[in-house]
């Protein structure tokens, strides 16, 4: 259930967005969950739906970026726009607009080459960067540093940790846990995948598959004789939407 202020809001919200848009689905899902989402103001509720949509869009848009999947000793980036660092990641050369390195990826995929979670990372600048003017961005984001989870800006800090919710929406991060991994292999040990909406998610080096297909794939990367599967893991990453919506009205 949605509430602001105390009261349900899905009625008024709902009419706001068309049929089939990912939007509807996604508060159609807030609604009819056991858990209560307790949102502060409309405009806190629609941004969020906003930033959902974005990571999703973000995630179509990079699985067709052409950028590579490579583990961080192999790592590759566009020199004109990152320094790479001595553990494989990428860091915003000085004198460089954070937007236009970020947009450099999507444009210049092929010239970038990253590890999953490196990616999940890449996708929330992207849809920052989509929603927020980019002189903002730029002011709020001046030196960006990618590598996984590490060196994450304190704005969106929260997407490196995992929590069990109650229910499952889109633009969620989910991760495919491979625990008989080939230890030849470490790098098949997990799948970082952002919830696509209509039981599609996208990984990095895989590209747009469901569920079913991603374990398939892991479990062809397990040692001899292994006997667990691949599996879906119960939480979720997510950024803190409350606390840049608050930054986002300061713009």
């Amino acid at each position: 259930m949605i509430l602001i202020s105390n009261k349900p809001i899905y009625s008024e919200i709902i009419k706001e967005y068309p049929e089939r848009s990912i939007e509807r689905d996604i508060i159609n899902k807030m609604n009819t969950s056991r858990e209560q989402y307790v949102i502060d103001s409309r405009n806190q509720l629609k941004f969020e739906l906003r930033l959902r949509k974005e990571i999703i869009q973000a995630s179509y848009q990079l699985s067709r970026s052409g950028m590579a999947f490579e583990v961080f000793r192999k790592s590759r980036c566009n020199e004109a726009y990152w320094n790479r660092t001595d553990e494989g990641g990428f860091i915003i050369k000085e004198g460089v607009k954070a937007s236009a390195a970020i947009n450099d990826i999507f444009v210049n995929g092929y010239q970038y080459g990253t590890e999953c979670a490196t990616a999940m990372i890449i996708v929330y600048y992207k849809a920052l960067l989509n929603i927020f003017p980019e002189r903002y961005f730029n002011e709020l984001f001046p030196k960006i540093h990618l590598m996984n989870w590490h060196y994450l800006d304190r704005l969106i800090q929260e997407v490196g940790y995992m929590i069990k919710p109650k229910e499952y929406l889109p633009g969620d991060r989910r991760y495919i846990k491979n625990p008989d991994v080939d230890p030849l292999t470490p790098h098949w040990q997990g799948e970082n995948v952002i919830d696509l909406n209509n039981g599609l998610y996208y990984g990095h080096g895989m590209g747009i598959l469901r569920i079913e297909d991603i374990i398939r794939v892991l479990n062809r990367k397990r040692k001899e004789g292994a006997e667990v599967s691949a599996y879906l893991m119960e939480t979720v990453g997510r950024p803190d939407f409350k606390k840049l919506e608050r930054v986002y009205q300061q713009r």
